[in-house]
């Protein structure tokens, strides 16, 4: 196990698979105690659960609290889930931001039950568990927290718009990361002489999780077209360990934009051994090539 985080209490939500997951293993590896949400412990979907989460940490020797808690209920709130963890790990350093609730479709199909639905757990959820783990950080002053955003966030060029679901159908999940990313910015610099960092990360595509490989066995999206899980998981680390004196606060940028910026090398989850293919270089060819296609 490395130490980045050694020392550290970190809450990633949404952690039952895909990035949530690869995230919390992530810190883990690194010595953080962690705490795990998702609605339910033993529910699977696509062979992930929160408990075999948890399993896979407590095996590999970390520390983990999984929490079952439905972040689209806005009553009885959400500030429990943080006093819980500060009882039982310690004062929260590290929030994740991970559970989304996604879909694209066209604008006159969402009904108001779907549309509130995604604000509660895109929007309000991380605002308000936010709101509730700043006050311990700004007192203590350090702490971090990350926002996981999407590239459907950004406003679409056009016309003539290029085809796609983001574009075409992105009205209402785009919507809900679009304020996500701008309530993160203001609230970085609020609280950035506090000595805690705001940030949002998104994948710069289609990222590896679960859900995605079966897509890619079934021939319905390209292998190429893809970032693996550790490229999320390890931006996400870079921004949960950072200082805002150093300037990382206030960004709203892709994962693979961070990591070739800063020279960031891509560990595998573990942190024992570097990803081929996902190294700086890699990075930055990959981001040229995708701005010539642009």
């Amino acid at each position: 196990m490395g130490n980045l985080c050694h020392g550290r209490v970190a809450i990633v939500t949404g952690a039952s698979r895909g990035i949530g997951k690869a995230t919390a293993i992530r810190l883990a590896a690194e010595g953080a105690a962690v705490a795990i949400t998702a609605r339910s412990l033993d529910a699977k979907r696509f062979g992930s659960s929160l408990r075999r989460t948890a399993q896979y940490i407590e095996a590999a020797g970390g520390n983990v609290l999984p929490v079952e808690i439905n972040l689209e209920e806005p009553i009885p709130g959400r500030d429990w889930l943080i006093d819980r963890v500060e009882a039982e790990l310690g004062p929260v350093d590290i929030l994740v931001n991970n559970a989304a609730i996604g879909g694209f479709k066209r604008f006159t199909t969402w009904t108001d039950d779907e549309l509130r639905a995604m604000q509660e757990v895109n929007v309000w959820a991380p605002w308000q568990l936010a709101r509730r783990a700043l006050q311990g950080m700004a007192t203590r002053g350090r702490g971090s927290i990350v926002n996981v955003t999407s590239v459907s966030a950004r406003i679409p060029k056009g016309p003539p718009f290029s085809a796609g679901a983001v574009v075409y159908r992105g009205s209402a999940y785009g919507s809900t990361k679009a304020m996500l990313d701008r309530w993160t910015v203001s609230a970085a610099a609020e609280y950035e002489e506090a000595g805690v960092a705001l940030n949002a990360i998104a994948p710069a595509g289609a990222v590896a999780t679960e859900a995605v490989l079966m897509s890619i066995e079934a021939g319905q999206i390209p292998a190429k077209a893809c970032e693996p899980l550790e490229t999320m998981a390890e931006a996400i680390l870079t921004l949960a360990t950072a200082e805002p004196s150093s300037g990382l606060t206030g960004r709203v940028m892709t994962s693979l934009e961070l990591l070739a910026e800063l020279g960031r090398p891509v560990w595998d989850l573990s942190g024992a051994a570097l990803v081929d293919g996902w190294q700086q270089a890699d990075l930055i060819r990959l981001l040229a090539d995708v701005r010539r296609t642009r």
